[in-house]
């Protein structure tokens, strides 16, 4: 069956949120969270404020990025139920990561940039850390929920959230040093590593890591 393809007022829409969320970003980076108004990002976009509430609601969310938890679970519902919890979430993880950065040919190193920087100010800037751990109790939650039947009564949901939980872990780590680093290191080779230090070689190889 083939997937509806999005109207002309759907991309539109779709890229008019970019534009707006890559200036904020820019904006941010260059001056500093607190020293950026959302009339600021609204006149670098050229849209009114207006448009800027309609597409992110408050300031924070101009800052949050979804693509990656989509990417995410989309990578663990697609996985074999008949692997363990750890190699689906932690294969998915480093997958994600891959076609984020553009590893699989995919999106250029622009992108990877402009994930950098929502990174760093994410950990960076007061206002915007407790954002950064509720955009992680929604992934963990996203990840728990694509499992699937894993998570259908009490005792799988359980070990699917302590099993999801070390690896997003294991994968905040990896992303704290690609910030400090600026990106040098690959990003899906440091979650593998991560993951590695976290569960043994043996079981990321396993994994296909």
């Amino acid at each position: 069956m083939n997937e509806r393809k999005p109207t002309l007022r759907e991309r539109q829409r779709s890229e008019t949120r970019r534009a707006i969320q890559a200036h904020a970003v820019r904006l941010f980076t260059d001056r500093g969270y607190d020293a950026v108004t959302v009339a600021d990002v609204a006149d670098a976009a050229r849209v009114s404020a207006m448009t800027v509430y309609r597409h992110f609601p408050t300031k924070e969310d101009l800052v949050l990025v979804d693509q990656p938890a989509l990417l995410i679970a989309e990578r663990v519902a697609a996985s074999s139920p008949t692997h363990p919890l750890v190699h689906r979430v932690g294969g998915a993880l480093v997958e994600a990561a891959t076609a984020l950065t553009g590893g699989d040919g995919g999106e250029p190193a622009a992108n990877e940039r402009f994930l950098l920087d929502c990174l760093r100010l994410m950990v960076s800037t007061p206002a915007l850390r407790a954002r950064h751990l509720d955009s992680q109790y929604a992934l963990q939650q996203a990840v728990v929920d694509a499992l699937g039947d894993d998570a259908t009564d009490p005792e799988a949901a359980f070990r699917a959230r302590a099993a999801t939980g070390a690896c997003l872990a294991a994968m905040h780590t990896a992303l704290t040093r690609w910030a400090d680093d600026d990106g040098r290191s690959k990003l899906p080779d440091l979650i593998a590593r991560a993951l590695a230090a976290s569960f043994g070689h043996d079981v990321v190889a396993r994994a296909g890591l």
